[in-house]
């Protein structure tokens, strides 16, 4: 009996010791090693089997990840690629024997298809092991730790796990998809821990919970013996606690874990496990300790309340839920910005109160008057959403309110403005106004004769396009013969686009193996053709819409008429079976954001006004000259890429259309890349070319700078936000105090400043076209002090 209790206690110490101590070879994952998903097992077990890296079900196919496993259901603590599709039923995880975690996936007739790096290290790793305390780890020859799950953490820290300074937590988009979801936790630089809704830019605005802890070097600690959540760094000895455990006995039987919930909520937990497996789970402490409390939880336009300490989200007066189903998508508002503008008299709109209202939203309003007057001036701004009185401020908001909440006790009164029409009754309206045409009795003899003259006038026409029909047909035979018979494309090779096997590409990249990017619309890979002497750019589409072969093939030859100096040209494409491929000319010198934030040398200020005048008439190009208008939808710097002589030049154009429309999953549904985004994309209404010169505005200003849009690592706060600060320097005239460089022509800074600015405007149709833009970068159009945006302040 007493040798039945050493083991038992050498066993527990085995499962909490340091991960550089736990070597024990019967777990070993030694090179080679693989698991599959339809062979067992699927997961490699940590010593104790308490923990499993592998494979786990999910909908029709896995996902990888580390779980708990517990009974009656299992608990994921960590997830690789979670943005990604689930990986289909033929996939392996192998170790392998030049040292790389690597997930394959195969294709329906067993061909190798993607590769993907599990983890993502620049040595090879000579084993790895999944440990009693949840960590996955990699280890050189040395034994050495070369790779740690617990320093990529996804929503979750477990016992004996830190999260850095910089390091953040995501939380998943439900109890049952593990992808990202709306709220993060971040363990700031500052020493302050805070929890934000995703979409933000994370400014105290935007932040719903934090513990106030500021101070430098700092990073978050759970505690595996107590349970404590702490906050240490090397100054304090017993850190700053953020969850204190009730019971001040240790207990190192315990699993404890923090994680960031689907619902915003930081919540931590302690699993107590019997000998047959199964637990018992306690909820030990959560933040913040009302769901209401959560900013955005119940989406745009709506607010919160607690009924039977259940969260119920409510849309706010003049809107609707988007999707009543689902009542945490938001709401929308039932009047529109037209009604607004065609209304002469304020006898349209009514003005509701709320007692006991506020939101965090900034306003883009603010003085004192009396509450009368508040009212009254809300009723008559077009752009305004609803004013919050409170201690003899008015302060008015615009649409989306992004932050509203009732409180119980509080003495603020919102007045919201509320259309008397929804739309769908003044559409009714509309309709109902409009009168017949008044029709007119025709005799018999005229009805014959236009009968007679339609008939004869109808044959005639069919004839004739019959004949053109034969006469194009004849021709694009004779034409395509040509081409074939003289053993390379010609001038038609310059014209259309090539159709590519799917083989041919996978030798010209020599099986995808040199990735030069990967983006929202796929992979990019190198490649070579005719024997090595035309260099290509093959990108691998993700994410497409369900069509036929015939809309593809539309959809790439409308794409393959754009012809421009300043646009990436696309040569060819596949469509074999599900495969889509694009293959595009290469591009040598890399992507603009390599060049302004990526190198130590960023181009002179002659390049700089070079590079943003040849983006903007590539845009104008695409919006304007094409045969059908195009927007972009995703300009950034990342797809301006940059030819052998330095020329700027515009990719993924026009591939929207091929894609999902939640292509970011982010939480309003929207097309981009955050920090680039046009206001109306968050407002419900229709997206014009409009939103790419916003984004164009964004992105002038970090070719002027020389800096990106936000940057949390500057000497004073105002300068986080680029177009904020860019504003404030132009206003004040202090643009000239920046340190600017001997080749920068003052004048012509200032100039492109305040066309960024304009670009920026909030209202789209205050903003320039590129036509415009292109006319002020050349000189040709004097620039006039543009207004501040709101959306730069907000």
């Amino acid at each position: 009996m007493a040798f039945a209790y050493a083991a038992f206690f050498l066993l527990v110490i085995c499962i909490y010791k340091p991960v550089s101590s736990q070597q024990n070879h019967s777990n070993l994952i030694s090179l080679g090693s693989s698991i599959s998903t339809n062979v067992q097992p699927t997961s490699w077990r940590s010593p104790s089997g308490t923990f499993a890296f592998g494979f786990y079900p999910q909908g029709s196919g896995f996902i990888v990840g580390i779980w708990l496993v517990c009974k009656p259901a299992d608990i994921i603590t960590w997830t690789a690629y979670r943005d990604d599709p689930p990986v289909p039923s033929n996939a392996t995880l192998e170790l392998t024997v030049n040292g790389k975690l690597l997930l394959r996936t195969y294709s329906a007739n067993n061909e190798a298809g993607e590769e993907k790096l599990i983890a993502k290290i620049e040595k090879s790793a000579s084993n790895a092991r999944m440990l009693n305390s949840g960590n996955l780890v990699l280890y050189n020859e040395h034994s050495d730790a070369i790779w740690e799950s617990f320093k990529s953490p996804t929503d979750t820290i477990l016992g004996g796990q830190n999260l850095y300074a910089g390091g953040e937590l995501l939380s998943s988009a439900s109890t049952t998809n593990f992808s990202t979801g709306r709220f993060h936790l971040k363990m700031q630089s500052d020493g302050n821990l805070v929890l934000y809704p995703i979409d933000t830019i994370d400014t105290s605005v935007d932040a719903y919970w934090n513990t106030a802890t500021f101070a430098s070097g700092t990073h978050l600690y759970l505690n595996n013996s107590t349970g404590q959540l702490l906050i240490l760094n090397n100054t304090l000895a017993s850190g700053i606690p953020v969850f204190s455990s009730d019971s001040e006995s240790e207990n190192s039987s315990t699993i404890y874990r923090a994680t960031l919930e689907y619902d915003g909520i930081f919540r931590l937990y302690s699993h107590n496990f019997d000998s047959n497996g199964a637990y018992t789970t306690s909820l030990m402490h959560y933040a913040p300790k009302s769901q209401c409390e959560v900013k955005s939880f119940c989406g745009l336009n709506s607010y919160c309340t607690m009924n039977d300490n259940q969260p119920y989200c409510s849309c706010l007066p003049g809107t609707v839920f988007i999707n009543p189903n689902q009542r945490y998508n938001g709401c929308k508002r039932n009047y529109t910005e037209e009604l607004c503008k065609v209304a002469e008299e304020t006898s349209s709109y009514s003005i509701t109160d709320m007692e006991r209202m506020t939101w965090d939203d900034f306003p883009y309003f603010r003085n004192s008057m009396s509450e009368e007057d508040c009212r009254k001036s809300c009723l008559q701004d077009c752009n305004c959403a609803g004013a919050l009185y409170e201690s003899g401020d008015c302060k008015k908001v615009k649409f989306p309110v992004k932050y509203a909440k009732r409180l119980e006790g509080d003495s603020s009164k919102v007045f919201f403005k509320v259309g008397l029409k929804s739309v769908e009754s003044r559409n009714r309206s509309i309709a109902t106004a409009t009168k017949p045409p008044v029709v007119h009795k025709t005799s018999k003899k005229t009805v014959m004769l236009i009968c007679a003259m339609s008939v004869a006038f109808i044959t005639c026409f069919s004839i004739a396009i019959a004949v053109s029909v034969f006469f194009i047909s004849k021709s694009r035979v004779v034409k395509a013969r040509m081409r074939l018979g003289g053993g390379n494309l010609g001038l038609a090779h310059e014209l259309t686009l090539r159709a590519f096997s799917y083989r041919e590409l996978k030798n010209a990249t020599k099986g995808f193996r040199e990735e030069l990017g990967k983006g929202s619309f796929g992979a990019v890979y190198k490649g070579t053709l005719y024997k090595g002497k035309k260099v290509i750019a093959v990108k691998r589409l993700e994410k497409l819409v369900s069509e036929g072969e015939r809309e593809f093939l539309t959809e790439m030859r409308s794409i393959g008429k754009t012809h421009h100096k300043n646009l990436v040209r696309l040569l060819g494409y596949c469509t074999e079976d599900s495969q889509r491929l694009l293959v595009y000319e290469y591009m040598s010198n890399g992507s603009l954001a390599d060049l302004l934030f990526r190198t130590e040398r960023i181009p002179n200020w002659s390049h700089r006004v070079k590079i943003a005048l040849d983006i903007a008439k590539g845009i104008l190009y695409l919006h304007e000259e094409c045969e059908a208008p195009i927007i972009h939808c995703d300009i950034k710097p990342q797809n301006i890429l940059m030819d052998d002589f330095w020329n700027a030049k515009i990719s993924d154009f026009g591939l929207a259309k091929l894609l999902v429309p939640d292509q970011t999953r982010t939480f309003t549904m929207v097309r981009g890349t955050r920090g680039y985004l046009a206001p109306e994309w968050h407002k419900n209404t229709p997206i014009s070319v409009k939103a790419d010169v916003y984004s164009y505005g964004v992105m002038l200003l970090e070719i002027v700078f020389c800096r990106r849009n936000i940057e949390t690592n500057v000497s004073r706060p105002e300068e986080v936000q680029l177009s904020n600060w860019a504003y404030e320097l132009l206003v004040e005239r202090e643009l000239d105090k920046l340190d600017l460089g001997e080749d920068v022509d003052l004048q012509n800074f200032e100039k492109m400043v305040m066309v960024g600015i304009w670009c920026i405007q909030d209202e789209p149709g205050i903003r320039p076209s590129m036509k415009s833009v292109v006319l002020m970068l050349e000189g040709i159009t004097d620039v006039s002090v543009p207004p501040h945006p709101t959306s730069a302040s907000a």
